[in-house]
């Protein structure tokens, strides 16, 4: 499977300066070792506080927030 990172960056809603930014691949590896979710789970509202916690994203899914 070939990596399409400029159509990736379209649909990316990371706000954070990350060389990683559509690519994805490399973004959930990060993540999944640092016990984290990547921005794309998280609503607008809840990925500008970059906390990418499980427990953040449980918080929002709690809250009603997609």
């Amino acid at each position: 499977m070939e990596c399409v990172v400029e159509n990736n960056r379209t649909r990316c809603n990371c706000t954070y300066p990350c060389e990683k930014k559509g690519k994805c691949c490399l973004c959930l590896s990060h993540h999944r070792e640092n016990g984290e979710l990547p921005a794309c789970y998280f609503s607008a509202e809840y990925e500008k506080t970059y906390d990418r916690s499980i427990r953040n994203f449980l918080k929002m899914i709690e809250a009603g927030s997609k």
